[in-house]
């Protein structure tokens, strides 16, 4: 069962609290984003280990195992995107189709036992890029390929919203 495109630009979310979460991420200290990336996991993990893991609340929502594979990926992609921001001036991000890679990689029918492991390790992973950035380095800067500019800071920012807003949506 298909699940309609998110079309929205959330870069909003860097210039005012998010109205369903409640996190106001233009104001978090990306200092902070390797602690409360490590804080989160757990709580993803628990998520994954509920008995409806793989259930879908309606027809129109991820269950909590898809969004934990959403996740899993966003860690690995945001991890990239912040490596190459310090090791290259101002690049361009590959484009990533957030919605084909779930129907690519059929978030739909993995084992939630399986993702767990995996989100760990990748948001591990995310949390040591964001806590080795040097303090002179956070202003540097790139780009996605709708032409959206982000500093580390308001890439660390940013990432960080989707990840405590998908703890919001599986009610974790």
């Amino acid at each position: 069962m298909a699940i309609t495109p998110d079309t929205k630009d959330w870069t909003w979310v860097l210039n005012e609290p998010c109205p369903e979460c409640g996190l106001a991420a233009g104001d978090v200290d990306p200092t902070t984003v390797g602690d409360r990336i490590r804080a989160a996991l757990p709580r993803w993990e628990e998520a994954l280990g509920r008995e409806d893991a793989r259930e879908r609340p309606d027809a129109d929502t991820w269950s909590p195992t898809e969004y934990a594979c959403h996740v899993r990926d966003v860690f690995r992609v945001f991890a990239d995107r912040a490596t190459l921001m310090l090791e290259e001036d101002d690049p361009q991000f590959t484009n990533w189709d957030q919605d084909e890679t779930a129907v690519t990689d059929h978030y739909d029918t993995q084992d939630p036992a399986d993702v767990a492991p995996q989100l760990v390790e990748a948001g591990e992973r995310v949390a040591d890029v964001f806590d080795a950035v040097p303090d002179d380095q956070w202003t540097r800067t790139g780009r996605r390929g709708d032409g959206a500019a982000f500093t580390v800071t308001t890439l660390a920012q940013y990432f960080l919203h989707d990840i405590e807003h998908h703890l919001h949506d599986v009610k974790a």
